[in-house]
């Protein structure tokens, strides 16, 4: 199984980074398409879309000028079963699409993730100080149904704050 393709082109408000496909996104070819995921309906309830968009309907994102990409390309079940190393070439391979494409805005999805792709142990949610060339960088929380401790309505506030300033 090889990862998915991305959602991207120039002129991005906001890229999104997730952590790496699941198994029914590689399945699918659709990022977070897991039923559980909440990255969808966050996505909507933060004010991104009009309307709640479903995984096969991601190509619709290039309409409001978002994109979606990944860290790892490699399908696992879960995020911990990727290694330190695929981290830190995933954030380099990231760092080749952000300064290909210039998004206003890379948000990551998952805090830890950002931690071992950039080596940045301390970083929080929320804006970084990090840019990648003009880029901005904000980190999200992780939509996976994983996640227990962020419900939807947090998840949802969390994505409102970053469209509120993108």
């Amino acid at each position: 199984m090889d990862g998915i393709a991305d959602v991207i082109g120039p002129g991005l408000r906001v890229l999104f980074c997730g952590i790496n496909p699941g198994l029914m996104s590689a399945e699918t070819g659709h990022h977070f398409a897991r039923p559980g995921n909440r990255f969808w309906p966050a996505l909507h309830q933060g004010g991104f879309t009009p309307r709640q968009l479903r995984p096969d309907e991601q190509q619709e994102l290039l309409n409001y000028r978002l994109g979606i990409t990944n860290v790892v390309e490699r399908p696992s079940a879960r995020a911990d079963e990727l290694s330190r190393a695929e981290f830190i070439a995933g954030g380099e391979r990231l760092v080749e699409r952000v300064l290909k494409y210039q998004p206003e805005w890379l948000a990551v999805v998952g805090v830890t993730a950002y931690r071992d792709a950039f080596g940045e142990r301390k970083a929080r949610m929320g804006r970084q100080e990090r840019m990648i060339g003009s880029t901005r960088v904000w980190i999200l929380p992780n939509p996976s149904g994983l996640n227990a401790h962020y419900t939807l309505p947090k998840l949802a506030a969390a994505f409102a704050a970053l469209q509120e300033i993108s």
